[in-house]
């Protein structure tokens, strides 16, 4: 009998008793306001013709005198009394008597009634009590989830881009399955894997392909799940994790976003001992203390391993990092091939230039963009997924949704279309710059005009020569304003802002300066706070100065450096302006003819030959993008 099925005849033999009770108390209330009489002056009372009628109950009797009809009186009288029968019929009382022979049962219910009611409310108070000591006792269970073998299991064929991690991943399932192979030459298993990385990349979809491959139990669980306002909660749902993980060893245990209980301790703003701190020290006895935890994996994942306790990641514990990073060019194209599988493509669609032009998106960039061509495509009735519903879903996650609602005047259009052009030729004609993607003048997310850059390949690191090159190109805008505009708008204020950022990184972090090769200010990070709040100064008021003259430096080469391009290419910039006024968008392609003096190719529909349910997509062009707005903000120019 499950729970529900007892508490409903709790409720039904509750309402019982006090329907039973209800009678009773109605039933002796009445009765007391009854008149009470002998069983003499009963008789004395019919023998001078007083009596009405009575009724005849067993051994009681209630009847009414002929001058009081509405009160009644009650008496009782001695079972087989034959003579009160005869007495009452000789002066005229109408006798009724009652069949008693089916009301036993009721009588002893009725006299039970009381000690019914007690002993259900009893009842009923020691069910909640205990109930409610379960439910404070279960505040220090796990809310761990084992993974049912009946859900549909993801498996490493649906995890793509990071081989590595599905490399070292896959020997953690080998140690639970063949343990004895790795003990036969002494070697220990490893108690903890710890999947580093920027959100985004896969750490999660890696532990729930782990689970639909390994065959063994798998428990899963977040680190916010462990703490809660009662003290001492979080530590005892460590205990009772690992002690479920015990019962069914092999296992794994998955933490997700470890950093919410595994921070550095000691760094909290409101003292050292708090919740977390007690959860966080439990979690280690767990996994390296004085009780072996054989057969039981912690997997954990964060993308702040930098505010972790040592001791949380030192051997023993976290035995593997497993860095899961973004990835490159073919772990792009790979994960496009996993995202695409379920949607019908065109023989347009080339996954290897989309890979290409999408540097620096994680997997869950990746699986958007798929979904957002899919959804575009679908807006248009349209059979399959068609290359442009590619780019403008990559342009959409990357540079933001067309705002074509904002309407900019004339003046801004000029203004917009001479900045971005100054950005665009000075990237195109100067050295170790990235290869230009398009640049638009379309408001898009939070643009009123945008450069978007192509890079040929994956960059780890970049030289002097790139970021002087970023610096000008930034500077581009401004120059462009003064030469052609003859004055300054607040446009460029982004763009100012960030290489005056670039160049003083320059300087302070990276050592390209003439100060030599030197680290200038300390970051303090407060860890509780998980951000950086303060730059220390550990240098002099005389080393500022030189580190303000080198930043000034290097923007002002930058800055006379695109003076001079822009101010030698006059014709082309006139050229490259009035192309984006009439067409708002230029590619690549364009710029290139634009800057050898070539005529432009006229406009044509970039969805000609596609299938379309209702020709409606015949008539849109190819994708447009947008500026940024001003005052303060600037225009953006993307690497």
């Amino acid at each position: 009998m499950n729970s529900t099925v007892k508490q409903i005849l709790i409720w039904v033999f509750m309402a019982t008793c006090l329907f039973v009770a209800w009678q009773f108390v109605v039933k002796n209330t009445g009765a007391g306001q009854d008149k009470a009489i002998s069983l003499t002056q009963l008789l004395n009372d019919a023998d001078a013709g007083k009596i009405s009628d009575v009724v005849v109950n067993g051994s009681e009797v209630t009847g009414h005198y002929r001058d009081d009809v509405k009160n009644q009186f009650h008496t009782v009288i001695p079972a087989n009394y034959p003579d009160m029968y005869t007495t009452l019929r000789s002066h005229g009382v109408n006798i009724n008597v009652k069949d008693t022979s089916g009301s036993t049962w009721l009588n002893l219910l009725i006299n039970l009634a009381p000690f019914a009611l007690l002993l259900g409310l009893w009842f009923f108070m020691i069910r909640q009590m205990q109930s409610g000591g379960n439910k404070a006792m279960s505040f220090g269970k796990s809310k761990a989830r084992l993974l049912s073998m009946q859900q549909k299991k993801i498996t490493f064929k649906d995890v793509a881009g990071v081989d590595e991690a599905k490399e070292e991943l896959k020997e953690i399932i080998e140690f639970l399955r063949e343990s004895q192979k790795f003990q036969r030459l002494g070697g220990r298993i490893p108690k903890g894997v710890l999947l580093v990385g920027p959100p985004g990349t896969g750490k999660t979809l890696l532990a729930r392909a782990v689970a639909g491959e390994a065959n063994v139990p798998f428990f899963s669980i977040s680190g916010s799940d462990f703490v809660e306002m009662f003290v001492g909660v979080g530590a005892s749902r460590v205990r009772d994790l690992f002690e479920q993980g015990k019962k069914n060893a092999p296992c794994i245990i998955f933490i997700d976003e470890i950093d919410a209980v595994g921070r550095h301790r000691g760094a909290g703003l409101g003292g050292g001992h708090d919740e977390r701190e007690q959860t966080l020290n439990q979690l280690l006895v767990e996994m390296d203390g004085f009780e072996a935890n054989d057969g039981v994996i912690l997997v954990a994942a964060t993308n702040r391993p930098d505010v972790l306790d040592p001791a949380l990641l030192r051997p023993g514990r976290f035995d593997r990092r497993v860095i899961v990073d973004r990835p490159d060019i073919r772990g792009r194209e790979e994960v496009l091939k996993v995202h695409s599988k379920k949607i019908p493509m065109a023989e347009d669609v080339n996954l290897n230039v989309l890979a290409r032009g999408t540097p620096g998106f994680s997997g869950a960039d990746l699986a958007n963009m798929v979904n957002e061509a899919a959804l575009t495509a679908a807006r248009f009735n349209r059979k399959s997924v068609h290359m442009y519903d590619f780019e403008v879903a990559k342009d959409k996650v990357m540079m933001g949704a067309e705002r074509k609602s904002m309407l900019l005047t004339d003046e801004e259009k000029r203004v917009t279309a001479y900045h971005e052009a100054g950005h665009t030729l000075v990237s195109a004609l100067r050295e170790h710059s990235d290869p230009l993607h398009k640049v638009t003048i379309i408001p898009r997310g939070m643009a009123l005009g945008v450069t978007v850059y192509l890079p040929e390949e994956d960059q780890h690191t970049v030289t002097r020569d790139y970021l002087e090159t970023r610096l000008a190109t930034l500077m581009g805008g401004r120059c462009a304003e003064e030469i052609f505009l003859k004055q300054m708008t607040t446009g460029a204020g982004n763009d100012i802002e960030r290489s005056t950022e670039l160049a003083r990184k320059m300087v302070c972090e990276f050592g390209m300066s003439n100060l030599g090769p030197m680290t200038y200010g300390k970051k303090e990070e407060q860890i509780f706070l998980g951000r950086e709040i303060a730059q220390h100064r550990d240098f002099s008021d005389d080393t500022a100065k030189q580190i303000d003259a080198e930043v000034r430096r290097f923007v002002e080469a930058a800055y006379k450096s695109a003076y001079t391009i822009l101010d030698s290419n006059q014709d082309i910039m006139h050229r490259m302006a009035a192309a984006l006024l009439e067409r708002e968008t230029l590619d690549a392609a364009e710029i290139k003819l634009i800057i050898e003096g070539k005529e432009l190719p006229a406009v044509r529909s970039a969805l000609s030959g596609v299938d379309s349910g209702n020709g409606e997509a015949q008539k849109v062009l190819k994708p447009e993008s947008g500026r940024k707005p001003g005052f303060g903000e600037g225009h953006t120019s993307p690497a």
